[in-house]
């Protein structure tokens, strides 16, 4: 492979979403049987396509581009003997020694080709679709699905997947989610109902420690905020990550914040707000986190000494089931 060639790999590995690397043959001192301008491609597995040079510069060329690929940043390499350069090497310069029967030497840049972050967005809401734009005015390979669409065939390690569901099948959503072990998982929503929908998917079954991956809530805390200014939050929480190196290594310690920390934040929503308006389903405030739910069969109706409690998961209404009293007390009704 070369020439058009390896600029045709690049596109269908760029398409794929792989990382790979670039190597360019800048400058070389004959006897040698590279050219300038000779290029190859080194995939993550450490296979090379194209021409960089013969039995002495390849596996050199491999090693150092595959330390690229884990650095993300590019490096100029000079390959021969330390007595051809002495010291009018320029710095910024990596010089490795190699000894070829030929004498001769090259010059190579090697760059990281890495891939458009990759952010899946479940929801419908206004949130959902600004953050959905964000990412996308960034770059990024962006999908918005809503709920009962989601599938994780598209996500892996390296995927980034924010729940925004909001109170539609939470459980669901969230479970298929934590099977793709992506490299970063939020659940838009207060903490309260966080802990709910965490603590139900616990009872069925799914391991702790992908539970404990889950970031509830979503997002860096910016105080009372609109829809669109917790999509901001959300991204913002994402580049910082990113930016830190965190979301590289998909087997990083937990990342779930507990109950009482700094930075979580209320689903946003008066109780009881718009119950009066025509045309709109009745709303009540579930009496387990808080959040203003559908007053009607969606709600998870509980009868419960001849009052009708609804709820935003099964996680609160289980929670509600099992001990009710201590719910009543708190309860607002519209």
């Amino acid at each position: 492979m070369e020439g058009f060639g390896v600029l045709e790999e690049m596109g269908e590995l760029t398409r794929r979403g792989e990382t790979f690397a670039l190597a360019t043959v800048v400058w070389r001192q004959g006897p040698s049987s590279s050219q300038s301008g000779s290029r190859a491609i080194i995939t993550a597995e450490g296979e090379l396509h194209g021409w960089i040079g013969g039995a002495c510069a390849e596996p050199v060329v491999i090693r150092e581009a595959q330390r690229v690929m884990a650095a993300g940043t590019a490096k100029l390499l000079l390959l021969g003997t330390p007595e051809q350069f002495g010291a009018a090497v320029p710095d910024g310069m990596t010089v490795v020694p190699i000894s070829c029967q030929s004498e001769g030497a090259i010059e190579v840049y090697i760059e990281p080709v890495l891939p458009a972050p990759h952010l899946v967005v479940v929801g419908v809401s206004p949130m959902a679709h600004t953050l959905a734009s964000l990412a996308r005015a960034l770059g990024w390979r962006t999908e918005l699905t809503g709920g009962p669409d989601f599938a994780t065939a598209g996500a892996d390690e390296r995927s980034m997947i924010v729940v925004a569901t909001q109170g539609h099948d939470d459980e669901d959503v969230l479970e298929r989610a934590v099977a793709a072990r992506p490299a970063y998982l939020g659940l838009v929503g207060s903490r309260r109902r966080g802990a709910a929908v965490l603590g139900y998917l616990a009872e069925r079954g799914v391991p702790q420690d992908q539970l404990d991956r889950v970031r509830v809530p979503a997002g860096l805390d910016l105080g009372s905020t609109t829809h669109q200014e917790i999509a901001v939050a959300v991204l913002a929480e994402l580049v910082q990550l990113r930016a830190s190196g965190a979301l590289v290594r998909p087997a990083a310690e937990p990342v779930t914040r507990s109950a009482g920390s700094k930075g979580s934040r209320e689903t946003r929503g008066e109780p009881g707000a718009g119950g009066a308006n025509p045309g709109r389903p009745a709303q009540a405030v579930d009496p387990v986190c808080g959040m203003t739910v559908a007053a009607e069969a969606s709600g998870r109706p509980v009868r419960h000494e001849d009052v009708d409690y609804y709820f935003c998961c099964a996680g609160c209404r289980r929670a509600f089931e099992q001990a009710p009293d201590a719910y009543v007390k708190r309860e607002t009704r519209c």
